[in-house]
């Protein structure tokens, strides 16, 4: 048997087709032959080789600049966050917190019986944030001019100037106050229109909101519901929300309580409100009530300004004063101004003229000069004074407001009939010598409070001029004792009068009767102080005399006569000085009085400054004046008349 192998037979080779031959002998490869193989480099140690360095340097210093790098991060990182994270904490809190100021309420100013005369309602402050209207934040490169435009009419204020406000020369300013003390209809627009403009952009892309950086902070505004009424006296508030004249100024720390502050975060203008807040509450100021009586008030000044303007006047005041307490009921200026319009006052009217403008009083002084005789036992109202058409006295000829024959008056019917030279004469007894007299008399003038201020504590008030009498000249030595020479202010004039209505004590004027704090707690203001100036004898006397110059048909005040009552008074028609060229020119026409004569309550003050048109004499367009105040207060004050006779006293005599 034949053994048969499990190898597969050797495959036989089948010549293929010659391959070329090159021409250095060599055969070509042919299909599918392997290529050839490339020289492989050089041997080591072979001649012309190059040899490449380590790549290990190279990755070491790779490594370490890479971990240099990484180190510097990591210690800034650990700066930050650790130790200067406080600092970085605190820019970042300024940055993303904001404090605003919690204006306090602004107490009220009322009369005395709670009528409110000045009160507080709440207003907004119109704020923008600068940095909201830049090209980067609208999208758009006229964001304030667009703002501006929309603003500038609801505000009242230059649409250039609100521009100017919306693009600040400081690129980080984030808060600016457009407008202040805007009413809350003024916000509500500005608010509307936000809302119209945000949902306007929703649905038109190319619409912008450019009043999103607008907001509003919470403000107060003051109102005075009277107009001008007590102006003078109540001042205003200025744009700062400090009191810039009159109580307003005087009492700003009492009425302006504490500001409160606010602190919140924000984005986007926008408190958030799960971020917390710190508030500080604002402290209310306190209310104040005044001893003015609102209605005596108006009168008084309804009363000067219709005749201010009837006699073409420079101006003139109206002073109500109680005779027993020293309140002062009213006080009333014209021209005045409405402090809750400034921008229309005339700049000459601001302030409280019966407090701040000083004059010669001329007749209405008498009465001092007359309270000096009778309390110095130099004469009483039955003495006799034989008065010439001319008195010489030093260098000068002294007469009286009308030529006359000699008169043959008493001491009364010289204050009645208002005799200069009857004056010189009986105020010349007063010492042996003319510069004893002359002392005499300005004791009298100070204890009735010429030369020294009120105890009002007015901003502003004078306390007039009032020489001591070594500095007299040789005409102040004759004319003070009929006032002139003697400057004063309209308050001092109505205190000389309620001196002798009180029985002979000076109280000082009050302005305010107390405070009511926010917890309506009434805090009366301190008792006034009192002052002895002339005994009780020598005022009442003085009382009577002064019903002469009012009831006598001789008298010079008779326009200010009032059916059923019996009144006290005093005409006065002094030279003026004008304060602009301080040299006479015109007059200062006045009455003073108070009623009942006979039991005192209240005293009525009255002077117009340069009449110009009618008469000039105080009698003839004060006197009407005083009657009108007068009997409006009486009638307020619920005043029944005593009833009782008036005294007529003798005017003249016979020699």
């Amino acid at each position: 048997m034949t053994e048969v192998s499990d190898r597969e037979p050797p495959r036989r080779r089948v010549p293929g087709p010659a391959r070329p031959v090159r021409p250095d002998g060599r055969r070509q490869p042919g299909p599918g032959a392997r290529p050839a193989r490339r020289p492989g480099p050089p041997r080591p140690g072979a001649p012309g080789t190059i040899r490449l360095g380590s790549p290990r340097p190279r990755l070491r210093m790779i490594g370490l600049a890479l971990t240099l790098v990484m180190t510097a991060f990591v210690v800034r990182l650990l700066q930050v966050q650790a130790v200067d994270a406080g600092t970085y904490t605190a820019k970042a809190e300024q940055n993303r917190y904001v404090v605003h100021t919690l204006p306090a309420e602004r107490g009220g100013i009322t009369d005395r019986n709670g009528v409110a005369l000045a009160t507080t309602v709440d207003s907004y402050d119109i704020t923008a944030d600068p940095t909201m209207f830049t090209r980067e934040q609208l999208k758009v490169g006229d964001g304030p001019e667009q703002a501006a435009a929309l603003l500038a009419p609801i505000l009242g204020e230059e649409q250039e100037d609100l521009v100017e406000q919306l693009r600040p020369e400081n690129k980080q300013l984030r808060y600016v106050r457009l407008a202040r003390r805007q009413t809350p209809q003024v916000w509500n627009q500005i608010k509307d229109l936000k809302t119209a403009l945000t949902k306007k952009s929703e649905t038109d892309k190319s619409v912008v909101n450019v009043l999103a950086g607008v907001f509003a902070d919470p403000s107060s505004k003051r109102v005075y519901p009277g107009g001008d009424l007590a102006a003078g006296i109540l001042g205003w508030v200025g744009a700062d929300g400090k009191g810039g004249g009159g109580l307003e100024r005087q009492l700003d720390k009492k009425l302006a309580g504490e500001d409160g502050k606010i602190r919140y975060a924000q984005s986007g203008g926008r408190q958030v409100p799960t971020a917390g807040s710190t508030e500080t509450p604002a402290v209310p100021g306190s209310d104040v009530e005044l001893t003015i009586d609102r209605d005596i008030q108006w009168a008084a000044q309804h009363a000067i300004s219709e005749q201010v303007e009837k006699s073409k006047a420079d101006g003139g005041y109206v002073i109500v004063q109680d005779t027993a307490t020293g309140e002062i009921l009213a006080m009333a200026n014209s021209p005045g101004f409405d402090p809750g319009d400034l921008a229309h006052a005339d700049p000459d009217a601001l302030g409280n003229a019966a407090l701040q403008d000083a004059f010669e009083p001329g007749s209405t002084a008498k009465v001092m000069s007359m309270a000096a005789v009778l309390e110095e036992n130099v004469a009483t109202p039955g003495t006799h004074i034989t008065v010439p058409n001319r008195l010489k006295r030093g260098d000068r000829l002294f007469k009286d407001d009308v030529d006359h024959p000699t008169w043959y008056l008493t001491l009364n019917g010289v204050l009645a009939k208002s005799s200069n030279i009857g004056t010189i004469m009986a105020t010349g007894e007063l010492g042996r010598t003319q510069a004893q007299a002359n002392k005499v008399l300005y004791d009298y003038l100070r204890k009735f409070g010429l030369g020294s201020y009120s105890g009002l504590g007015f901003p502003g008030e004078t306390k007039g001029i009032l020489a001591p009498p070594d500095q007299w000249s040789t005409s102040q030595q004759y004319t003070i004792p009929f006032g002139q020479g003697v400057s004063i202010n309209a308050l001092q004039a109505a205190s000389v009068y309620s001196t002798i209505a009180n029985g002979g004590v000076r109280v000082e004027p009050t302005l305010v009767r107390g405070t009511k704090e926010d917890d309506g707690r009434f805090t009366p203001a301190p008792e006034p102080k009192k002052t002895r100036v002339i005994s009780e004898k020598t005022a009442k006397t003085l009382s009577r005399m002064l019903e002469s110059v009012v009831d006598d048909e001789e008298g010079t005040g008779t326009k200010a006569r009032i059916p059923g009552y019996r009144v006290a008074g005093k005409t006065g028609t002094a030279n003026r000085v004008d304060p602009a060229t301080g040299q006479y020119k015109g007059y200062t026409s006045s009455f003073a009085g108070f009623a009942p004569a006979d039991k005192p309550r209240v005293t009525v003050y009255c002077a117009i400054q340069n009449a110009t048109e009618g008469s000039y004499f105080g009698g003839q367009i004060c006197g009407p004046i005083y009657k009108q105040v007068m009997e409006f207060a009486l009638k307020t004050l619920q005043v029944p008349p005593t009833g009782a006779a008036p005294a007529n006293l003798p005017v003249t005599f016979r020699p």
